[in-house]
């Protein structure tokens, strides 16, 4: 590859020219995170993840409460509340103070984009938003559709102070209210589903306009269909249709921000084979239309 196309590269895929740096240099994993934004009892940082299943799993201590949102790769996360496997979608979760291990023997490398708070200030925000409790008692929240317009508005707010301040505050209610919703926390999976499931995701996400049915992703997870369709959901809180749909209609919504793309071939590129079915989905997830979220962008 040409100095050029890295370049490129680089400037549209962080994690990509992190991986195709530590490729060539044969260097060890590690997680860099840089400050993108901060004001007041909070902050944001871009952190890429080049570690893999060759790199040992590595523990941090969250020095604030923390959202982190998962841009791509897959990984696990051990801490107090358990073991999580996050996916591009998810969210992690974190309390002040609070130890945690991530490690990567599913895949090579990850990007989060994580919005940090003070303890005053996110105290305030769980009273101001009439959450159960500003702890903690899950490390993750899976993809969901009432989390989607605001992880999108994040990605595109990345470089725009002013827009990340709001996304920070709006971000850290939205979640605590559903972290509080969702307090009676998920199904115990093993190590061993775990990284069944891994494979699966990673799967999806190389290639997600293909048609992917249960039977053959449940062959990508060595399970027999239904075991697979229990173990998908305990392990990433979601259903395959459901986290698929999601990544296809990220995808789309940035896409959309990004260009002028005809709507109709972003549709397709993703893997919607009906223009009616993809723009009722994508107002379903996000509130307007692909057209309307293109000029609001």
């Amino acid at each position: 590859m040409n100095s050029k196309l890295v370049a490129e590269a680089g400037r549209s895929d962080p994690l990509a020219i992190a991986l195709l740096h530590k490729a060539r240099t044969n260097a060890r994993g590690a997680a860099r995170g840089h400050e993108i934004a901060s004001g007041q009892g909070w902050r944001v940082l871009d952190f890429v993840c080049t570690c893999g299943p060759r790199d040992h799993p590595f523990e941090e201590l969250c020095v604030a409460a923390s959202i982190s949102l998962v841009l791509q790769g897959t990984f696990a996360c051990h801490s107090a509340p358990g073991r999580a496997l996050l996916s591009p979608g998810s969210v992690l979760l974190g309390n002040a103070g609070q130890t945690f291990e991530c490690s990567h023997q599913h895949g090579e490398g990850d990007r989060c984009l994580s919005f940090q708070y003070e303890p005053e200030l996110f105290s305030c925000l769980a009273h101001d938003a009439d959450a159960a409790s500003a702890i903690f008692d899950n490390n993750r929240l899976p993809p969901l559709r009432a989390l989607a317009p605001l992880a999108a508005r994040a990605r595109l707010a990345m470089g725009n102070r002013d827009a990340l301040e709001e996304v920070a505050l709006e971000l850290a209610a939205s979640v605590l209210q559903l972290a509080g919703r969702l307090r009676q926390g998920r199904a115990a999976t093993t190590a061993q589903h775990d990284a069944c499931i891994a494979r699966v995701l990673r799967a999806m996400a190389s290639c997600i306009s293909e048609p992917h049915t249960i039977g053959s992703l449940a062959r990508t997870a060595g399970l027999s269909p239904y075991h697979f369709l229990r173990t998908f959901k305990r392990v990433t809180g979601v259903t395959p249709h459901q986290w698929l749909l999601r990544a296809r209609l990220r995808e789309a919504a940035q896409r959309l921000a990004a260009g002028r793309e005809p709507v109709t071939g972003i549709a397709l590129d993703v893997g919607f084979d009906d223009l009616s079915n993809f723009i009722r989905s994508f107002r379903a997830e996000y509130g307007v239309s692909p057209r309307s979220y293109r000029a609001a962008a």
